[in-house]
């Protein structure tokens, strides 16, 4: 790294304008780092299976030429996005990403448009938690004459480690995944302000069922304010799927029958959307043991997004094949509990679930270690009632001593409510030790890296992360003439392949749109909306 300074007289003020110098650039890093962290997070939602990435270059004279994220599964990398942003300008610039690429199998993009660039260093603020893939980047950049710095091993100190973080938290349910082999699971409600007597334990109040989430009839709409609503909606899109028990769809389906748009503690509209009008919509899972459910929902309308439902084995067979024919899946386990059904969302390749579960659900969720963190909602009002429902069931403490603690807790006024966020679980290491094929079955010869089982898949989790339909490589397939077109991917060919040839004009906007379509998750939705809603075509 070179050094300007003055002649000066004494060697040491050389040595302290150097050390000033070598720290202003050090701090001009981590900023940089930072800011790929935070433009990696737009695609949020989008991007699962896969994580978040950014990608900021800087030349030599502290000049920003270039930019790109990863906007979803099966588009460019954030790398390539931002070379192709910076042009001739990346000559000597060094670039600097949220996480090391992840380059699957037989797919180097991101590195070789690093390198054919010109660019000649580059920051990385953690590796990647998957072992196949960790290491990997790092290797081939430094072979072909790159600069590599990471941050924990080539760069360390204090304010590295809130760089750290701030990589760490951005593709913070990629890495629990990767850690603890289950979703990262994120509990969220509202509730009324009838724990104020309690506002010194704020930290463990939450989690103890004092604040009421619906009124004693079990009514629940509009406890938080429309700002508060649109912070849920968001979280929504973020996630990939949004998880219910059966009380809360009987008792909302039983309310929609008297308000035209109820808004609960549990959930925010009957259809669990993200109310987007587009891109990512996250999949709707109800839980219920005996699948005593109503026969009319709007969770069973599936024209804009699946629904599963899972319950226990031999579960109103009845009932079930009434959901199949509507098209929702339903899923059967021996033992209804929380922790199996995460290990099962994990193997279909979830990232994060957003729990809007009520009370008995979230109580049975944290006893089985699967939630990570908590979102409540606090209003200002009092509803009072000894029978109203509160956030979290019995949990079996009896002092306060035994309260969860939630960590980092963050509090951050939405209009007039109070929105208290913390993890129940620590975060884990930026780099966990996730044993290999070989490991695992020196210790456990029964346990297979890759279970056949699994019924159905959306977006596959393959051992490189790419095998299926949304893998980012374009095809070239003959059209009705015999003429070769290139399609951005499989998945973007399969949907439109669905209306061609027919004699309607519809069916060809269709066909445009999905050609044009930005990711093939967009692909996909324009797709089975157009097939559910016009059958015809």
């Amino acid at each position: 790294m070179a050094l300007s300074f003055a002649v000066v007289a004494s060697s040491s003020s050389i040595m302290c304008k150097a050390i000033n110098a070598n720290n202003h650039s050090h701090l001009q890093d981590l900023s940089y780092i930072k800011r790929a962290a935070l433009i990696s997070d737009k695609s949020a939602g989008f991007t699962s299976p896969h994580p978040n990435f950014g990608c900021v270059i800087v030349t030599p004279s502290v000049e920003v030429v270039g930019e790109g994220y990863l906007y979803a599964q099966g588009t460019k990398p954030a790398e390539v996005l931002a070379v192709e942003a910076a042009g001739e300008r990346c000559r000597g610039a060094t670039a600097y990403v949220n996480m090391e690429p992840g380059d699957c199998h037989g797919d180097d993009t991101a590195v070789s448009a690093l390198v054919q660039a010109g660019i000649t260093r580059a920051v990385i603020g953690m590796r990647h938690p998957l072992q196949h893939l960790r290491g990997n980047a790092i290797r081939a950049l430094r072979s072909q004459g790159l600069q590599v710095d990471v941050l924990g091993e080539d760069m360390q100190s204090k304010l590295v480690e809130e760089a750290q973080k701030a990589c760490l938290l951005v593709n913070l349910p990629f890495v629990h995944r990767a850690a603890s082999r289950v979703p990262f699971s994120v509990l969220k409600y509202a509730m009324t302000l009838d724990a104020v007597k309690y506002m010194g334990h704020f930290r463990q109040c939450f989690l103890d069922g004092i604040g009421k989430i619906a009124a004693s009839s079990g009514h629940a709409a509009w406890i938080s304010s429309k700002l508060s609503r649109n912070r849920v909606f968001e979280l929504r899109g973020r996630s990939d799927a949004i998880i219910v028990g059966g009380n809360t769809v009987r008792r909302d389906s039983k309310y929609h029958e008297h308000h035209l748009c109820p808004f609960g503690n549990k959930v925010a509209d009957p259809r669990l959307t993200a109310r987007h009008g587009g891109g990512h919509m996250p999949i709707r899972i109800v839980l219920s043991q005996s699948l005593d459910l109503p026969e009319e929902a709007n969770l069973w309308d599936l024209s804009d997004v699946s629904t599963v439902v899972v319950t226990q084995r031999g579960a109103r067979r009845s009932f079930q094949r009434y959901l199949a024919s509507k098209g929702v899946e339903v899923v059967e386990f021996d033992i209804l509990n929380p922790r199996d059904v995460m290990e099962y969302f994990h193997d279909r390749g979830y990232l994060s679930i957003l729990w809007e579960c009520g009370g008995t659900l979230a109580a049975s969720a944290i006893s089985s270690g699967v939630i990570h963190k908590v979102f409540a909602f606090v209003a200002p009002k009092i509803i009072g009632g000894k029978n109203a429902p509160s956030p979290v069931g019995e949990l079996g403490m009896v002092e306060m001593s035994q309260a969860l603690d939630l960590i980092d807790v963050c509090f951050e006024q939405i209009g007039p409510d109070m929105l208290i966020s913390g993890f129940l679980q620590p975060i884990p290491d930026l780099t966990p030790t996730i044993p290999s094929e070989d490991e695992t079955f020196a210790i456990d010869p029964t346990v297979a890296p890759f279970e056949t089982s699994i019924i159905f898949f959306y977006k596959t989790w393959d051992l490189y992360g790419a095998f299926s339909n949304f893998s980012p490589h374009p095809i070239q397939m003959p059209d009705e003439d015999g003429n070769y077109v290139t399609w951005f991917s499989v998945e973007h060919y399969y949907q439109a392949n669905k209306f061609i040839g027919v004699s309607n004009p519809l069916a060809q906007d269709c066909i445009d749109k999905i050609k044009s379509a930005k990711s093939p998750e967009e692909a996909a939705r324009m797709g089975r909306l157009t097939q559910r809603r016009q059958p015809h075509l």
